[in-house]
């Protein structure tokens, strides 16, 4: 059964993410699942580090993404929203090319805070980072 609040396309998420950060450095959602959301990043001018490698900041704005927009999806957008709270991330392999991939699941969905980890893989399956990150959910104003 989807966690969503309302149903929800891949079209309307990239359509969301038009003038944002998300499309600066190329990010595209992939995949809308019942549970989980799957989002793809290159690996090129816009997300390398100086070394040719891909940074870890932009590892981050991908799993961010994928957190914030998964915990946003299943709220009432009419009376809440949320925002982050905390995030970190394990960088375990480097990637110099091609796309990395991202996949959201949650861990914990509550009234208050929401937790959820992202996994990001290379072209080949391989991890490269894994990622928490903590929202809090507030009553809109």
């Amino acid at each position: 059964m989807p966690i969503w609040f309302t149903p929800v396309t891949t079209e309307h998420l990239n359509r969301f993410s038009e003038k944002t950060m998300v499309q600066h450095i190329g990010i595209v959602f992939t995949e809308v699942g019942d549970t989980y959301l799957k989002a793809k990043m290159p690996v090129d001018e816009r997300t390398i580090q100086p070394a040719g490698l891909l940074h870890g900041g932009a590892s981050l704005v991908l799993a961010e993404t994928l957190g914030s927009v998964a915990a946003y999806l299943c709220l009432d957008p009419k009376s809440k929203t949320c925002v982050g709270l905390e995030i970190n991330a394990n960088h375990i392999r480097s990637v110099s090319s091609g796309f990395v991939y991202g996949h959201v699941n949650p861990i914990h969905i509550g009234n208050s805070t929401h937790i959820w980890e992202i996994r990001i893989t290379d072209e080949n399956d391989q991890l490269v980072c894994v990622s928490r990150i903590t929202m809090a959910v507030l009553d809109k104003k």
